[in-house]
């Protein structure tokens, strides 16, 4: 397939999203402004078993790749998997068996495909690193592990902490970075796209691309969409829009992310051009209600992930229930082991925790029969329907 050069799609690719690009943007740009065909891939550990919308930003700019005539490769790590990467983990992940790992990635590519392209004529290619990770002897090990050295996985910060807070390091955590950036080697890619939480990872893979390969490997890495409080969305966090959530509930967490998020959410998980999000921005800053924004925000991601038909049924349910202020004929029922208004969240699995039951209740973000409830001693009686945000519904038995 023919390698397109086009000068303002390469600029689109090297910063619609991106944080920073190895080893220089200009490095980068001049390679595919060449004509050349590279081969970039991302890797997709199944510690789940689906994909979420972080998984989809990279998947976004793998497309832009790959609409360039770029090869693509989504690597599947069925075997990095089993150990789980530590990155900012501050305990060691509960390791998985291989029956569990495969099980986990059954359907990922059926949930990338709404994005990434697997048939014509340059079709995305699907690897799995057990091929050359599983078959590596000791002695191949050792001689891995001779390009890294402990002083360097120490400056990992999330190693860091868990040495301050006394808690253990394992050794087969310390290996994980070697074996993705091996992965790099094994399949003699040219580049690979990542959240910038994989830039350590990922620099890894540069590492031993140059002292194995003699070959520069191209790095670009990724802005992680955060919630509120800073940490990114994903499952680990416990606030991902899946995959393979219904329409409904795709939208309408999509509705209920703070306003601040509208435009990285458009620039990170649509394919709006940037002009028009740029727009919007400026247009919110001047005081327009950002609540038309955030519903094409919504359609847009249901659409892009789950199809133009599940995004026009999920809209029209949404404006129905919410906008119009109609309460669900359907919820969710529990009969609470006391009535106050903290049990009732941490019971009906609302919130996590007293606390963040406290925290949106003091902040106005609850309501007991259509009205907000500000106080954390607030009681409520049978038949009454209590509501979150704009998508969270229980009714009291």
């Amino acid at each position: 397939m023919k390698v397109n050069t086009n000068s303002k799609k390469i600029e689109e690719l090297l910063t619609r999203g991106v944080e920073n690009i190895y080893p220089t943007t200009e490095f980068f740009g001049k390679r595919l402004k060449s004509g050349e065909q590279l081969t970039m891939y991302t890797g997709y550990d199944p510690t789940a078993p689906t994909l979420h919308i972080g998984h989809g930003i990279t998947l976004l700019k793998l497309r832009q790749f790959q609409e360039l005539g770029h090869k693509v490769v989504m690597l599947i790590g069925d075997f990095t998997g089993m150990i789980g990467d530590p990155t900012d983990k501050t305990a060691t992940r509960r390791k998985l068996t291989r029956e569990q790992v495969l099980e986990n990635c059954r359907y990922y590519q059926e949930q990338a495909s709404s994005i990434l392209d697997f048939v014509g004529d340059n079709p995305v290619e699907i690897r799995y690193n057990s091929q050359w990770l599983s078959r590596m002897a000791w002695e191949d090990v050792l001689e891995l592990a001779a390009h890294v050295t402990v002083q360097r996985l120490l400056e990992r910060d999330m190693f860091e902490r868990r040495i301050k807070d006394a808690k253990p390091i394992y050794l087969h955590e310390f290996m994980y970075p070697l074996m993705q950036g091996y992965d790099s080697v094994a399949m003699d890619v040219d580049g690979e796209v990542g959240g910038n939480d994989q830039t350590f990872n990922m620099l890894m893979g540069r590492t031993m691309m140059k002292d194995l390969k003699n070959k520069e490997k191209l790095v670009l890495t990724m802005r992680l969409l955060a919630d509120p409080s800073g940490q990114k969305m994903g499952k680990s966090e416990g606030n991902m829009v899946a995959l393979s959530d219904s329409p409904e509930d795709m939208f309408g967490k999509v509705m209920s992310w703070i306003d601040n998020m509208i435009i990285t959410g458009f620039e990170l998980c649509t394919r709006v051009p940037m002009k028009e999000i740029k727009k919007m921005g400026q247009e919110m800053e001047k005081g327009i209600n950002p609540r038309d924004y955030k519903l094409r925000l919504a359609y847009e991601v249901t659409n892009i992930f789950l199809g133009k038909d599940a995004a026009d049924k999920a809209q029209e349910r949404f404006i129905q229930t919410f906008s119009k202020r109609e309460i669900p004929t359907e919820m969710p029922e529990l009969r609470p082991s006391k009535y106050d208004i903290v049990t009732v969240l941490i019971e009906a699995k609302i919130v996590p925790s007293k606390s963040e039951a406290r925290r949106v209740v003091q902040q106005g973000g609850v309501k007991v029969v259509d009205n907000k409830i500000d106080s954390i001693d607030a009681v409520v009686k049978p038949g009454d329907v209590v509501q979150k945000g704009s998508r969270w519904f229980v009714r009291v038995k």
